[in-house]
């Protein structure tokens, strides 16, 4: 086969690729997407939106940044996903603390066995994510429009009409689609009426940034590990203490799991809180200074389906759970990830309706492994002496390679692997592992390749990269001397970094 043949032969297989489809066309309306909620999901989704050139607002209820430091986690998983994107340096330049472990059920578990360039925890508050994905977003032209409730909206078969209330009185913009990341009590997943089943739980907790005068002892000074972080104080009840980079000040959290009071809602009294510490800790311990308190539930609820015409659900507005294993905010961002470049190409006409189906097909399996992982974690609470045995001996099957490997996975998100069609090879919905690969210019870094927000096709032989190029602009080619795969010529990413198509030598 001359090499004419061989090309015309690659260009027909990545026809079947389908990366590029026809256009759509919807003219006339105020914008392409309408994001509701400016946390760190909104915020990253409208990123990603705006990196592909769709027309995006963000509406957020609130007048203004609150600040409060609320998550303070990055997964590894999330941070390559912000590596990806070339946002990771910004976050740890924000951070004030590099966990080498994570948990399950506060019993430690290390990233141990997991290809990952990063095997650790970044220690940020949620307040400083927000700020730097603002300002990412803002650098690409979109503000965010603050002090703006949806009240609610319609759609039909073409847009959806979001009505709106700033302090000048109620507003309409329409759009092409409407994305409710507007957290648990979610006013886009109450207005689609769609079902939001789960369990209302038991129990619920206390999370307060706190100032002490004299820190209890036992305390860690840096955070370094998630060992000691936490321990049941009862059979039911629990505490924890977290240093939050500022001498004295720390992250104290308590609760009950198996009793809360009448007004879940009720504010978090700064008497409350020194009451708590006093009653874990003694009077040795005195607080000077309660910055942020809140309460929260160990409800645990996902929405049946993520999407409904042309409104979507991500992040708390798709699904809630008590906050074992600091997963939460880590798995918005990553239903971001997912959603974010799908949207933008059935928006901007790169691939058809299908495309964005599933998003809902691959993230929600995930989010329900997560509310079926923390349960397992609440069940884990030492209530009597079968569950405190049951939990002695869970903590010793932890010290197992192959199960410490299986929890960190699973709570790290790098253990996700989205399902493929066709062949089995092994690198199909797997993610990136971003170690260095071989190019005749010398090593090169693939996370690299992403940041635009382009299929990234990694190939040993130039006939791909002239194949490719014929079919999508969204495309980055790299010529790499091998691959880590046996009879392997060509691997593709999607945009969000997982394997998505290889190609086995043609000759």
């Amino acid at each position: 086969m001359n090499r004419l043949d061989n090309l015309t032969m690659l260009r027909a297989r990545w026809a079947r690729v389908n990366l590029t489809l026809l256009r759509s066309g919807m003219n006339n309306l105020g914008t392409d997407v309408i994001v509701a909620g400016a946390g760190p999901t909104g915020l990253m989704l409208a990123n990603e939106l705006a990196l592909a050139g769709v027309d995006v607002v963000v509406l957020e209820r609130l007048p203004q940044r609150t600040g409060l430091s609320k998550a303070l986690n990055l997964q590894p998983r999330t941070a390559e996903i912000l590596e990806l994107r070339g946002l990771l340096a910004g976050a740890e330049a924000r951070s004030y603390a590099t966990v080498g472990d994570g948990h399950f059920a506060m019993i430690p578990v290390t990233y141990d066995g997991w290809d990952t360039r990063f095997p650790f925890q970044l220690g940020i508050p949620q307040a400083e994510i927000e700020s730097h994905l603002e300002e990412r977003l803002a650098t690409q032209g979109t503000k965010v429009m603050r002090d703006s409730e949806v009240i609610d909206f319609v759609q039909d078969k073409d847009s959806v009409t979001v009505r709106y209330r700033t302090d000048g009185g109620e507003n309409r913009l329409r759009a092409k689609f409407l994305v409710g990341c507007d957290g648990s009590r979610s006013v886009v997943r109450k207005g689609l009426e769609v079902d939001f089943p789960g369990v209302d739980g038991d129990g619920y907790g206390v999370v307060a940034d706190v100032l002490f005068d004299k820190v209890p002892d036992g305390a860690q000074k840096q955070w370094r590990t998630m060992r000691n972080i936490g321990q049941p104080t009862g059979a039911t009840t629990f505490k924890g203490l977290i240093p939050l980079g500022e001498p004295g000040l720390y992250r104290f959290t308590y609760g009950d799991r198996a009793s809360r009071p009448a007004d879940m809602r009720s504010t978090v009294s700064p008497d409350e809180v020194r009451q708590a510490v006093l009653d874990s800790y003694g009077e040795s311990s005195t607080v000077t200074e309660v910055r942020w308190a809140s309460r929260f539930s160990d409800a645990a609820r996902q929405a049946a389906h993520y999407r409904a015409g042309r409104v979507l659900l991500a992040g708390d507005a798709a699904h809630i759970h008590f906050p074992a294993g600091g997963q939460g905010l880590n798995l918005g961002v990553q239903d971001a990830m997912n959603l974010g470049w799908k949207l933008a190409a059935t928006v901007r006409g790169w691939a058809g309706d299908d495309l964005l189906d599933t998003y809902e097909a691959e993230r929600h399996p995930v989010g329900a492994q997560v509310l079926h992982n923390v349960a397992a974690q609440l069940g884990l609470t030492p209530r009597t002496h079968e569950t405190r045995a049951l939990r002695d001996f869970f903590a010793d099957l932890v010290e197992l390679p192959e199960v410490n490997r299986h929890l960190a996975g699973m709570v790290s998100g790098l253990g996700i692997r989205y399902t493929t069609y066709g062949t089995s090879h092994p690198a199909l919905g797997s993610r990136l592992t971003d170690q260095d690969v071989a190019t005749e210019g010398g090593p090169l870094r693939p996370s690299s390749l992403f940041h635009e927000g382009h299929f990234v096709l990694l190939t040993t032989t130039p006939d791909h990269i002239d194949a490719a190029r014929a079919l999508s602009t969204r495309l980055t080619t790299q010529l790499v001397t091998e691959l880590p795969w046996p009879s392997t010529e060509a691997v593709l990413y999607r945009p969000d970094g997982y394997a998505c198509w290889t190609a086995a030598p043609t000759r």
